[in-house]
């Protein structure tokens, strides 16, 4: 089949391609795309006039083996344009291939009572007052509300208000910061929290895990999309925010939340790769700066110096920049600060802050327990990224250092990332690190900090969900194995095949090591991460260091580590 149509849905913000809400379909093209995409713009024309909504706009971004094809639309109507997309897209194909495509006396009808049905002008009008006035508005399929925080007011989308009735000075917003990237984003989240709290603010945040504001979570899950930034905002009692804003959200559904007054990158590695046409690090750089398009007038972009690629593609973008990296010699953070700019670096174990000619020592890395002593960089990174975001949010440097020193890192703090445990035993210290390194960049950051860790055995376990390519997977074991494991345990994750057989991950791991140079009879197959956390805590010896890659399962993996701990003679910390 030439050409499929392979996902429709909507984009409520803005988005990887322009500032519209649209409806959005996903195309197999297994061709040149040029005279299906002309016809799929020709049709959509022809069936926006007779809805009522020929002003409306086309756009489409063409990648391999396909093309996203999108129609802006209010956002009262985005369910009716998803169905008009499709419409139009059927009609091109049917006038490509010659074969028989919608019949207009049917489908005319049809869509215009889709149209006529959903509309809601008392959202549209709510919609502008909100932009008149420059207060925040939040909509979704259950809830409209203006305002953030205590001044929240919220409504069903079918009982509004009328604009006139509304006490535009009583409504107003808190401060509001979004973090992103391939890897670090929910460490740096929760380091910017607790820097939020040692401030003395009643912190909200989302990310992977969980929704919390203060110390109350209000549901645990995965809350990085455009829904957690909604109920977090909508919170009465939340006085500044901080949001973890993954890939996944940002291609689906765009941004959460209009506006925000900081937004950080932490950095952009191969992951994911694709999925929503996005097949390449080069293509999902620009997937990651979409928070950049919530920030308005001086509002900074936080970004990794360290990082070639971002580096490149900011220089593209006319955006008050922060930037921070390890070493105090990147050229940008001179040129930055000649400009009167802010940077944040590392030097002589000092997280320093330099705006303009002034310059503050934050915190000591070694002050920092998620850092580990200093020998988790990758940490010390993320700390760079949660103080930026902090004096952006002009949250002094006491309480930076405060906060930073609070977070310990562990599985209370930050659960499946960086949570170290040891344990004296007769004859020396079983050490165990349980993390959530799931791509090659992840995992060679968290290797370089492996092999800083006195150790006489590595035994790892890991595994990897099917929805990954084969050479992401491959480059995934290589960053792995080069800590040199003595037993690798591979462990299959069940529900997480995403359409590949049973045990293929797996064995494609084995392959891989094996390849590397891990000899065959030190790598174990499992059936699941339980089976193999079990079994690499019944291996553990004096001197061993056990690396645990607990990409699901996380609670489970650290109740067994408890089990043992509690359960073994000896003295953990």
């Amino acid at each position: 089949m030439q050409f499929e149509l392979t996902d429709s849905r909507r984009l409520t913000g803005a988005n990887l391609y322009w500032e519209y809400p649209s409806a959005i379909i996903d195309v197999s093209i297994k061709c040149a795309p040029e005279e299906i995409i002309a016809a799929w713009e020709k049709a959509a024309r022809e069936w926006l006039d007779p809805v009522g909504y020929a002003e409306q706009k086309t756009c489409y971004r063409v990648y391999d083996g396909g093309a996203s094809l999108l129609v802006s639309a209010p956002i009262d109507v985005l369910y009716s344009m998803c169905e008009l997309n499709e419409t139009a897209w059927a009609s091109a194909v049917a006038s490509v291939t010659g074969g028989t495509g919608p019949d207009p006396g049917e489908e005319t009808p049809r869509l215009v009572r889709l149209f006529d049905e959903e509309r809601n002008p008392d959202l549209l009008a709510l919609q502008e007052a909100a932009r008149k006035h420059g207060v925040p508005f939040l909509w979704d399929d259950d809830e409209v509300s203006l305002g953030y925080g205590a001044s929240t007011l919220v409504w069903a989308p079918d009982a509004l208000p009328s604009p006139s009735e509304i006490d535009w000075p009583a409504l107003g917003s808190i401060p509001v910061a979004m973090v992103t990237g391939t890897n670090g984003k929910s460490t740096t989240v929760r380091m910017t929290a607790a820097i939020m709290k040692a401030a003395g603010y009643r912190a909200g945040l989302t990310s992977t895990d969980f929704i919390r504001v203060g110390d109350r979570v209000i549901d645990s899950g995965d809350y990085s999309g455009t829904g957690g930034a909604r109920m977090l905002m909508r919170q009465g009692d939340v006085e500044m925010a901080v949001l973890e804003v993954a890939r996944g959200g940002l291609l689906r559904r765009g941004l959460g939340i209009e506006r925000a007054d900081v937004a950080a990158i932490t950095n952009v590695a191969a992951d994911h790769l694709g999925e929503y046409g996005i097949n390449s690090v080069r293509e999902l750089i620009p997937a990651k700066f979409i928070v950049s398009k919530a920030l308005i007038g001086n509002a900074p972009l936080v970004l990794n110096a360290d990082d070639e690629g971002m580096v490149h593609y900011a220089s593209t973008l006319d955006q008050p920049i922060m930037w921070f990296s390890l070493d105090p010699d990147n050229p940008l953070l001179a040129e930055s600060t000649a400009c009167g700019g802010t940077v944040c670096y590392l030097e002589n174990d000092w997280i320093v802050v330099a705006q303009g000619s002034r310059v503050q020592k934050a915190v000591q890395a070694k002050e920092i327990p998620a850092a580990k002593g200093g020998i988790v960089r990758y940490n010390i990174s993320n700390a760079m990224a949660a103080t930026c975001i902090a004096v952006a949010l002009d949250i002094p440097v006491d309480a930076i250092r405060k906060g930073l020193a609070k977070f310990r890192g562990d599985e209370h703090d930050n659960p499946g990332r960086g949570n170290w445990f040891e344990h004296e035993v007769d004859g020396g210290t079983i050490r165990i690190l349980v993390d959530f390194a799931h791509n090659e960049h992840g995992m060679k950051a968290l290797a370089d900090a492996i092999r800083q860790v006195p150790a006489e055995r590595v035994i790892l376990l890991m595994g990897q969900a099917g929805d990954r390519l084969d050479e992401d997977i491959a480059d995934l074991v290589r960053a792995a194995c080069s800590v040199w494991p003595a037993r690798l345990l591979v462990a299959e994750l069940p529900g997480y095949e995403r359409g590949r057989e049973p045990n293929e991950v797996p064995q494609l791991i084995r392959r891989e090591a094996i390849r590397y140079g891990i000899p065959e009879d030190a790598i174990e197959l499992f059936p699941g991460p339980g089976q193999a956390t079990a079994e690499a805590l019944i291996r553990a010896r004096p001197g061993d260091l056990l690396v645990l890659l607990a990409l699901t399962q996380r609670a489970e993996a650290l109740a067994l580590v408890h089990e043992y701990l509690e359960n073994t003679p000896g003295n953990h910390g």
